[in-house]
């Protein structure tokens, strides 16, 4: 039987708790394992997990990507909270790094999220897992650029790089792990496309910005509705056991947080 969502998130919880991390960072390590604490539900590492497990290897395999993914996300929401970008005092009902540990320290949290990303995923044999999440990360930054200097072409190209550079990096990380072919990584990489879509526009919906503003709510649930449908059809496309996937898919789709 695959590994249930719930299972792998207790997974990615657990390595998270006992992450070893750099000795010289010093005092600075509490700010970063604070930064972790106040994550969410870890939808990017599990997504992570549950390709590369669908894609032929175990979750174990897939452990120091999917928590460098978790890692860079934390990054970025840790330096979005800062008075420089979004002002922001709190985080899901706890203060945010940055008033917990001040600004400069809050900056520096971040700094060594990320390069405690890089660490992990450069424990792979492969260039690639690092290259993956290089790109990624380069996208995402690009998108946040795009979005705090009001400078982006169209809505599809700011939320596809700020949002979704990530969720295509959970299964485009995944099928570097699992040595995934190039020739039959098409559809995997369409479905994580349409995750960080729906996850965008799901996001818009409960928040009653973005999507919402542009397409109004009906629109943008139609909108939703639409690239959930679309990412199940690029996961019938795949030659594997994609049901826990699919599950993933389902419960973004009707997520009410």
């Amino acid at each position: 039987m695959p590994t249930s969502p719930d299972e792998l998130r207790s997974l990615v919880e657990e390595r998270l708790d006992a992450l070893r991390l750099w000795p010289e960072l010093h005092g600075q390590a509490e700010s970063v394992r604070y930064s972790l604490t106040v994550g969410g539900k870890r939808v990017r590492p599990v997504i992570c997990l549950a390709t590369a497990e669908a894609a032929g290897c175990e979750p174990e395999e897939a452990i120091p990507a999917a928590l460098a993914l978790e890692l860079v996300h934390t990054f970025s929401l840790v330096h979005d909270d800062l008075p420089a970008l979004d002002d922001d005092e709190e985080r899901r009902g706890r203060p945010s790094t940055w008033k917990q540990y001040g600004e400069a320290v809050g900056i520096l949290a971040g700094d060594a999220l990320l390069a405690e990303a890089f660490r992990l995923a450069t424990a792979y044999d492969t260039p690639h897992v690092a290259r993956e999440l290089a790109n990624a990360t380069l996208g995402m930054i690009g998108g946040q650029y795009l979005d705090i200097t009001g400078t982006a072409p169209n809505e599809a190209t700011l939320h596809s790089l700020k949002t979704g550079r990530l969720f295509a990096a959970a299964v485009g990380l995944a099928l570097s792990v699992a040595a995934v072919p190039n020739a039959e990584q098409k559809p995997w990489r369409a479905f994580g496309e349409e995750l960080g879509l729906l996850f965008q526009i799901v996001d818009d919906i409960l928040d009653g910005d973005g999507y919402v503003v542009t397409h109004g709510v009906d629109g943008a649930r139609r909108l939703a509705d639409e690239a959930a449908e679309r990412a199940r059809l690029r996961l019938a496309e795949v030659d594997a056991d994609t049901s826990v996937l699919r599950e993933i898919v389902d419960s973004l789709a009707v997520r009410t947080a």
